[in-house]
């Protein structure tokens, strides 16, 4: 499994009356999240794009257990379990500055052809990257 750790600090204009993070926000965060984990395996959004591919979100799905709040410094676990297809899953859990665990979500994104905008298959150069991760 390939996992990769961002942290993202809470400014005050994403919080809710309450003075929680509003929950909308959190989709941002994993952006954030995943684009690092993306350029770790040093195959950025940009570079992709570049050939051809885009990555739309076809699902998204999240379960919290406590809130977060202004000021907060959250530490986002972003992690891929499965080689990519035509989709790739991300995986987060988001912990506070005390080790608490806010949230678990997970993104599918489906990969697309930039001019076409059909489904195609993942990059060879990322799954490779990918698969050599998870096996070894």
């Amino acid at each position: 499994m390939k996992t990769f750790t961002t942290q993202i600090r809470v400014r005050y204009g994403e919080t809710d009356q309450m003075g929680y993070v509003y929950y909308g926000n959190y989709a941002q965060y994993f952006e954030v999240a995943r684009v690092e984990l993306m350029r770790d395996l040093d195959m950025s959004y940009k570079s992709m794009e570049d050939q051809g591919y885009i990555l739309p979100v076809m699902e998204f799905s999240i379960k919290f257990f406590a809130p977060a709040f202004y000021d907060d410094l959250l530490t986002i676990k972003t992690s891929i379990a499965e080689v990519p297809t035509s989709l790739i899953i991300f995986n987060y859990e988001t912990f506070n500055s005390k080790g608490e665990l806010l949230n678990k979500a997970q993104t599918k994104l489906v990969f697309a052809s930039k001019e076409t905008g059909k489904p195609t298959r993942s990059p060879k150069l990322l799954r490779d990257r990918i698969e050599a991760i998870i096996e070894g």
